[in-house]
């Protein structure tokens, strides 16, 4: 089992526990709005989003992480790495993102998650090249994207919904630990 773990946070792969606090994190608005269309996801969803990343684990080799605080064991979100087949103009490419609780904001998590999640991609998984998606207007990430040393590539629409993403990445040479 795939487990990796910062000064505060534990990253590792979904347990059934978890499905309730990642829906309650679905389930929040701000949390969403830059996430796909913006719509918050429900029980059945969240459920699905899960099975999905479980799915990519299996068949890649990497996914998204379910990240708990180690201090309590509370789950604080998810963090890691996908295929982003959402956006064709990018492929092969792997992408590294994050989807945080509100209390959980402003406190370092996402950084520290996603740091750990960078170097587990180019140290342990031999990934050359690792990109980060963000939407235009969602400073928070913008700075999660800039404190891990990664680059605006170039700017392109979602091809479904229509809105401007920057596209940011780092290569292998690039990366520092």
């Amino acid at each position: 089992m795939t487990e990796i773990q910062t000064p505060r946070l534990l990253l590792r792969r979904w347990r059934d526990d978890d499905l309730v606090p990642m829906a309650e994190i679905n389930a929040d608005p701000e949390v969403m709005q830059w996430i796909g269309d913006g719509s918050v996801r429900d029980l059945e969803q969240t459920a699905q989003d899960i099975e999905r990343w479980e799915e990519e684990w299996d068949e890649e080799g990497f996914g998204l992480f379910a990240v708990e605080l180690l201090a309590s064991g509370e789950l604080v979100g998810c963090v890691g790495l996908s295929v982003p087949h959402f956006l064709p103009d990018v492929l092969p490419a792997v992408e590294i993102s994050w989807r945080l609780g509100r209390p959980f904001w402003g406190q370092g998590y996402a950084s520290e998650a996603a740091h750990a999640s960078l170097e587990f991609a180019l140290q342990d998984r031999g990934l050359d090249r690792v990109i980060s998606i963000a939407r235009l207007g969602n400073d928070a990430s913008e700075n999660v994207v800039r404190k891990l040393g990664m680059e605006l590539d170039h700017e392109t629409t979602h091809p479904e919904y229509g809105f401007r993403l920057h596209i940011y990445a780092i290569d292998l040479t690039e990366y520092e630990a």
